[in-house]
C-alpha cells in the first residue's frame, strides 16, 4: 500500500469509528468486577515486582532470554495457565492459555528483551556493571512481567465470574531487532485472536493510539584477502574497505529517498589490528519510513550500493535480513475503551525518596518536564503522524485489532534507550508503572469478554484501515528466524 493511500484508509477509518464521538457499549463490565479486578492486581504486585526485577537483572538479549523466559512461565504455569514453549521457531517463545468454553480469544503481549550496551545499576547515576553488557533501557522487564500479571487478574476474573472464553499470553522474544512477533503472525498463531493488548514503558501515562515506521533490518558481511598491510598490500582486498564504500554510497543515497526515510548502521565487525588488511567486515543497517513500500523499495538500493562496493573493492558480500516490521495500525475503537480504563486506574504518585531520585536523574537531561507529570494521563487522541520508532507488534495490528499504552515507569524527559532508563526500570518506579499497566490491561481485557460488540467494531474498523484484499506477507520474507542476530560478529571469519 502506497503512504498516500494509507493515509487516506487511517483517515476515513478515524472518521467512520467516530473519534469526535464518544460511544456507549451496551454490557459494561460492573463496578463491583472491576473493582475485583483492581484487588486481584494489588494482590499480585508482589509477583509482578519479583518478576520484573528479576529479568532487569538478567538483561538477556534478543533470542537470549532463557532465564526470562522461564520466570514468566513459571508465574503462569502456577496461576493455571496451559504453556507452549518454543512456538514460531523460536525457543525462548511461549503461548499460555486459560480457555472456559465458547467466546472471545484476547490476547496479551509480553516482552523481555534487554539491549546491547546498556549495563547500568539502578543508581540516579551513570554506573555500569562490570561484566555486563546488555541492560533494560526499553524496560521490557517491566513489560513481561505486568502483562502477566495482568493476565493473572484477568484469568481469576473469569473464574470467579465464570466468563466465557480463551485468555492468551503471547511470551515474544527478541522485540529489539530481532522482529520476533513476526514468525507468531507468519505462522497463523494470531488467525484466531479477536483483540490483541499490550503496553510499553513510557515516560508519561497515554493510551493514544498512533503510528510506527514499517522498517528492514540486515546486516551485510564483506570477505576480502588478508595481507601485511605494510608488506605486502598489494596482496589485500580490504573487506572493510567494502563496507566503507558502501557507507559512503549508502550516504550519498540518503539525498534522493522519500521524505522521513531513515537509514543508519554501525559496523559490528572491521578487523583487528591496523597492520592486517582484514579479509572478513560486516555492517549492520536499518532502513525506516511510514510505508512498507517505500522501505522495500530503499532496501533494496542499499543492497545494491552492497554489491557496486564489492565490484569496487574486489570483495565478496553476502547478505542477510535479520528484521522486518509493518507500520503500526491504530484502533480508535480500542483506544477509547483502553483510555477510559486507564483514567479509571489513574496516574502515579511517588514517594519523596522516588522523587529525589528522579530529580537526580533529571540533572542529567536538558529541560525536562516536571516529574509531577507523572500523576496525571495524557489527553486521549489518534495519531496518524509522527512514529519515529518501529516495532514488530505492527505486524500484528495488520492481522488482528490490536490495542496499546503507556505507563510512567521512566523520569519525565528521559531518552528512549538510555541508561537513565535502564535505573528506573530497575527501581520502584519502574515497578509502580508496570503495576498501573497491570491494572488497565486487566480491565480492558475485561470489557472486551463483556461486550463482543467491542470486538466487532474494532474488526470493522481494522478493515477500513488496512483497506480492500489486503494479505499479510512478512517483510523479512520466509527465512527462519535470526537466532544469531545478537551474536558477536566475524568471530569466525578473522
Amino acid at each position: 500500500m502506497k503512504l498516500s493511500t494509507l493515509k487516506l484508509a487511517l483517515l476515513s477509518a478515524t472518521m467512520a469509528s467516530g473519534i469526535l464521538a464518544p460511544q456507549a457499549f451496551a454490557k459494561p463490565v460492573t463496578e463491583a468486577e472491576k473493582a475485583q479486578i483492581l484487588k486481584a492486581v494489588d494482590a499480585d504486585a508482589a509477583n509482578i515486582k519479583d518478576a520484573a526485577l528479576k529479568i532487569w537483572g538478567f538483561a538477556e538479549v534478543g533470542y537470549q532470554e532463557t532465564k526470562s523466559t522461564a520466570v514468566l512461565q513459571d508465574q503462569l504455569k502456577a496461576a493455571g495457565f496451559e504453556v507452549k514453549a518454543g512456538v514460531a521457531g523460536e525457543p525462548t517463545a511461549f503461548i499460555a492459555s486459560y480457555k472456559n468454553g465458547a467466546g472471545p480469544v484476547i490476547a496479551i503481549l509480553a516482552e523481555f528483551d534487554a539491549l546491547p550496551g546498556l549495563a547500568q545499576t539502578a543508581d540516579p547515576v551513570k554506573t555500569g556493571i562490570p561484566g555486563q553488557v546488555a541492560g533494560h533501557g526499553c524496560g521490557h522487564n517491566l513489560f513481561g512481567a505486568a502483562s502477566v500479571g495482568a493476565a493473572v487478574s484477568l484469568k481469576a476474573w473469569m473464574v470467579k465470574n465464570n466468563i466465557k472464553g480463551e485468555l492468551r499470553v503471547y511470551g515474544t522474544p527478541a522485540e529489539e531487532g530481532g522482529s520476533g512477533k513476526v514468525y507468531f503472525v507468519r505462522d497463523g498463531l494470531f488467525n484466531d485472536v479477536d483483540v490483541t493488548l499490550h503496553w510499553h514503558p513510557a515516560n508519561s501515562n497515554s493510551a493514544v493510539q498512533g503510528v510506527s515506521m514499517a522498517n528492514i533490518s540486515g546486516k551485510f558481511r564483506f570477505h576480502g584477502v588478508s595481507a601485511h598491510a605494510a608488506g605486502a598490500p598489494e596482496k589485500g582486498r580490504s573487506a572493510l574497505d567494502g563496507v566503507e564504500v558502501m557507507d559512503v554510497a549508502t550516504n550519498f543515497l540518503r539525498e534522493h529517498t522519500p521524505d522521513k526515510t531513515r537509514i543508519h548502521y554501525v559496523i559490528t565487525a572491521g578487523g583487528t589490528a591496523p597492520n592486517v588488511v582484514p579479509n572478513f567486515a560486516e555492517v549492520y543497517y536499518y532502513v525506516r519510513h511510514p510505508d512498507p513500500a517505500v522501505v522495500k523499495d530503499v532496501w533494496a538500493r542499499v543492497e545494491k550500493a552492497a554489491e557496486g562496493a564489492a565490484i569496487a573493492t574486489g570483495t565478496t558480500v553476502d547478505k542477510e535480513i535479520t528484521g522486518g516490521v509493518y507500520a503500526l495500525l491504530p484502533n480508535d475503537t480500542l483506544g477509547r475503551v483502553m483510555d477510559a480504563n486507564l483514567r479509571k486506574v489513574g496516574g502515579i504518585t511517588w514517594t519523596p525518596e522516588e522523587i529525589a531520585f528522579a530529580k537526580k536523574i533529571q540533572t542529567t537531561l536538558v529541560n525536562p518536564p516536571s516529574v509531577d507529570t507523572v500523576k496525571t494521563v495524557e489527553p486521549y487522541k489518534v495519531e496518524l503522524e509522527g512514529g519515529g520508532g518501529s516495532t514488530d507488534v505492527s505486524d500484528i495490528s495488520w492481522v488482528t485489532p490490536t490495542v496499546g499504552l503507556g505507563t510512567a515507569t521512566f523520569v519525565p524527559g528521559s531518552a528512549g534507550h538510555s541508561w537513565q532508563n535502564v535505573a528506573a526500570a530497575g527501581s520502584s518506579i519502574g515497578v509502580k508503572g508496570a503495576v498501573n499497566a497491570a491494572k488497565t490491561l486487566a480491565l480492558t481485557g475485561a470489557d472486551l469478554f463483556a461486550n463482543p460488540d467491542i470486538v466487532k467494531k474494532a474488526k470493522a474498523e481494522l478493515d477500513q484501515r488496512r483497506g480492500p484484499n489486503f494479505t499479510y506477507k512478512a517483510m523479512l520474507g520466509d527465512r527462519p528466524p535470526a537466532l544469531d542476530y545478537r551474536k558477536p560478529a566475524g568471530a569466525a571469519h578473522e
